[in-house]
């Protein structure tokens, strides 16, 4: 069976990364690296979160909503590696004062599509991965260290990966794929039960959005908006000044900023420049 539409046309998920250095983010690098092509329908990134030397305090990332599944690793620890379902808003995780993280992140709806799990049985908060895929935790765990360059780490993902995909039997229900494809077309802005012509009824939907994406259709539609405006980088100024919050999608500004706390964990004065 073929891969599902390619969705991340139409969909580039944002991690807004570090905070400026005065919020204890100095000494820490957060970078992206795309996957191998046959892998990018659906793998997003690859991300390397590490510190250069022991912080002097513990280190508190912010993870914004994005829809998405990751799956991570302290390469500089023994333990197990971990895996995170979609979380319906933002989530802040204490990581030491030295780790050398190494991230999957798998495109909304791909991670059942992959390896036939059921998105609704992924915790939002971080579950050790042995318990959901041994074998890539194990492979994370014995193959992949600090001292290997990104493009190494990349490397051997792609390899691991692409065998995984090779021996997979993918699964999936092209309307529903069809229907995340408009929804995310139009970046989240849709009348579920008019726009979306699926053929599904109500409650079908409803069980395809908690196998696929592992929330509710209405939910994952606020994710995506919100992403979207993530991307645009607007500032403080145009937000408040030409109100650019209209263009996607929310109908005033308190709205908009009680949505996107609750998804990012600032307001958006604090997370585009203004205070």
């Amino acid at each position: 069976m073929p891969l599902p539409l390619a969705i991340r046309q139409f969909y580039a998920p944002v991690q807004p990364g570090l905070l400026p250095a005065r919020a204890g983010a100095a000494g820490v690098a957060y970078q992206e690296f795309a996957p191998a092509e046959p892998l990018r329908p659906l793998v997003y990134c690859y991300w390397q979160l590490h510190t250069g030397q022991p912080l002097a305090q513990p280190f508190v990332y912010r993870v914004v909503a994005d829809g998405c599944v990751d799956v991570y690793h302290d390469l500089s620890q023994p333990g197990d590696a971990y895996i995170t379902g979609f979380c319906p808003t933002f989530t802040e995780f204490s990581l030491g004062q030295s780790f050398f993280y190494w991230g999957i992140r798998f495109l909304p709806g791909m991670l059942p599509v992959w390896f036939g799990l059921s998105a609704a049985e992924l915790s939002p908060v971080a579950t050790e991965l042995s318990g959901v895929l041994p074998g890539l935790a194990a492979f994370l765990r014995g193959r992949l260290h600090p001292g290997l360059p990104p493009h190494e780490l990349a490397h051997l993902t792609d390899a691991h990966l692409l065998n995984q995909l090779n021996q997979a039997k993918l699964k999936f229900d092209p309307r529903f794929y069809r229907a995340l494809a408009l929804l995310l077309q139009q970046r989240g802005a849709v009348a579920l039960r008019t726009d979306l012509d699926t053929g599904f009824s109500p409650r079908q939907m409803r069980r395809q959005f908690a196998h696929y994406i592992g929330h509710s259709a209405k939910t994952f539609c606020q994710v995506v908006r919100f992403q979207n405006l993530l991307r645009a980088v607007p500032s403080a100024q145009e937000l408040r000044q030409q109100k650019l919050f209209f263009d996607f999608g929310y109908y005033d500004q308190a709205h908009f900023s009680k949505e996107f706390k609750h998804f990012y964990g600032l307001t958006p004065r604090q997370a585009f420049g203004g205070e």
